[in-house]
């Protein structure tokens, strides 16, 4: 009976990462992160609102058409969060750390990029300062995420 039971295991195992091989993911400064992608004009406005906790290793990942000068806010938003402004070539730009969260309604201040913006990553407050974030750093996107504009 051992021999049919370990086979079987064997023959799980691999299958184990198969729900986790779909979800999209980006990696910073090496440290990998599941995905939410927001690529259009609803998802990007209703962003991380009411939301009462995110894993460490998940972000939200927002989609432009075209680079331009972007401006976040927190607007109903819970949980404090890092805003990373990322180029046309996936290059840290710029990079708002710490952004609490803001029940102000309409009355929430943004958080403007100091340069045009193509993407834009949402992690949780304090991992920016932990992985060691700097302007030019990389973010690599994992397979089935679309780049935008022009390189």
């Amino acid at each position: 009976m051992r021999l049919p039971t370990a086979l079987l295991s064997l023959l799980l195992v691999p299958l184990a990462g198969c729900a986790s091989a779909g979800k999209p993911w980006v990696e910073l400064r090496g440290e990998r992160f599941s995905v939410e992608i927001a690529d259009d004009e609803a998802e990007r406005n209703r962003g991380l609102m009411f939301r009462d906790q995110m894993a460490a290793d998940a972000g939200m990942l927002f989609l432009y058409d075209a680079e331009q000068p972007l401006a976040f806010w927190m607007k109903n938003t819970r949980i404090p969060l890092d805003i990373l402004y990322f180029d046309q070539n996936r290059r840290l730009v710029s990079a708002r750390k710490g952004v609490p969260p803001c029940s102000l309604g309409d009355r929430c201040p943004p958080y403007p990029s100091a340069a045009p913006a193509l993407y834009v990553l949402e992690l949780n407050a304090g991992t920016a300062a932990r992985l060691g974030v700097a302007d030019g750093d990389e973010l690599v996107f994992g397979p089935g995420i679309p780049e935008r504009g022009a390189p």
